[in-house]
C-alpha cells in the first residue's frame, strides 16, 4: 500500500482587506453588465431619453455606459481581492525594508489585523519585539480577531517575540516614547472624521522615542498626515510612493483612493 503523502503545512492567512467593499463592488459590477447585455439583447432600450422637448432631447447611451461602468466596478474588485490574496507578502517586504533595521527594536503596529506587518517586523528582530493594537473590525478585514495574528506569528515561526491588545489607535495604552518604530498599513483612514485621524497620528508621534521613525502606508489622507506629525515633533517626513502613480490611481477611482507611503523621523 502506498505510503501516505504528509499534509501540506499551513501557511498564514492574512485576509481579504475591506471585503464588504469588494462584495459591493462586485455586486454593482453584475448589475450594469446586466443592464448592458439587456441593452445589446434589445430588453431595454439603446438609451434613456433625459430631456425631451422640440428644441433638443438629451439621450444618456446605456449599453456602453453601462458595460465600461460594469468592468471598471469588476475589475476594481478583482484588484482588491488578488491584490489582498495573492500580493501581500510582497508588499509587506517592500514596505519594511524602509526601515533600516538593527533588531533590537520595540515596534508597534497601530491597527495590526491579523498581523501582516506585526509578523513581518517581527522576522526583522532579534531580542525585539513587536506588539500589535486592533479593535478588530471585521468590515475592514476578514476574519480579524485577536487570535488571527498570534497564530500567523507561530506559523511564521516568531511567537515568541509577538503580541497583541486590545486598543484603540486614538488612545494608545502605552506610556511616551515607548517604541523604536510604528507601522500602519491601510487601517488609519478608516477613522472617518478629521479629528479622529488627528488623533491617532498624535499618538503615533506620542509613543515614539525620540530618532524613532513610523511607516504609515495608507490609500489616502497623506498630506493631513504629515501636517499632525509635524505639529508632533516629527518633522523629517518623506513620501515614498511615485506621486504620479497616486495621481493616476486617484482619476481610475474617482478620488476614492490616493495610495502612498510615509516614512516619518521624530526629532531627537
Amino acid at each position: 500500500m502506498p505510503a501516505t503523502p504528509p499534509a501540506a503545512a499551513a501557511k498564514p492567512d492574512y485576509g481579504i482587506d475591506a471585503p464588504i467593499v469588494v462584495r459591493n463592488l462586485v455586486l454593482v459590477g453584475v448589475l450594469l453588465l446586466a443592464v448592458s447585455l439587456a441593452s445589446f439583447a434589445g430588453w431595454l432600450p439603446p438609451a434613456l431619453v433625459l430631456h425631451p422637448s422640440r428644441e433638443a432631447t438629451i439621450r444618456f447611451p446605456i449599453r456602453g455606459n453601462a458595460l465600461v461602468a460594469a468592468l471598471a466596478f469588476l475589475g476594481t474588485a478583482a484588484w482588491m481581492y488578488l491584490g489582498s490574496r495573492f500580493g501581500k507578502l510582497a508588499e509587506r517586504e517592500r514596505l519594511l525594508d524602509y526601515i533600516q533595521w538593527t533588531g533590537h527594536e520595540r515596534v508597534l503596529d497601530v491597527g495590526c489585523g491579523r498581523g501582516l506587518l506585526l509578523v513581518g517586523a517581527a522576522r526583522r528582530l532579534t531580542d525585539g519585539t513587536a506588539t500589535g493594537v486592533d479593535i478588530w473590525q471585521a468590515e475592514d478585514l476578514s476574519g480579524n480577531r485577536p487570535d488571527v495574528p498570534l497564530a500567523n506569528a507561530a506559523l511564521e515561526g516568531v511567537s515568541d517575540r509577538v503580541a497583541v491588545r486590545t486598543a484603540d489607535m486614538r488612545s494608545l495604552p502605552f506610556p511616551a516614547a515607548s517604541f523604536d518604530v510604528a507601522v500602519s498599513r491601510a487601517a488609519i483612514h478608516n477613522l472617518y472624521a478629521a479629528a479622529d485621524r488627528a488623533a491617532a497620528i498624535g499618538e503615533i508621534a506620542r509613543v515614539l522615542k525620540p530618532g524613532g521613525q513610523a511607516l504609515i502606508a495608507d490609500i489616502r489622507h497623506h498630506r493631513e498626515y504629515a501636517t499632525t506629525f509635524v505639529k508632533h515633533g516629527c518633522g523629517d517626513v518623506r513620501l515614498l510612493d511615485s506621486q504620479i502613480a497616486a495621481a493616476l490611481c486617484a482619476v481610475l477611482t474617482f478620488g476614492s483612493l490616493r495610495p502612498n507611503t510615509m516614512l516619518v523621523r521624530k526629532s531627537p
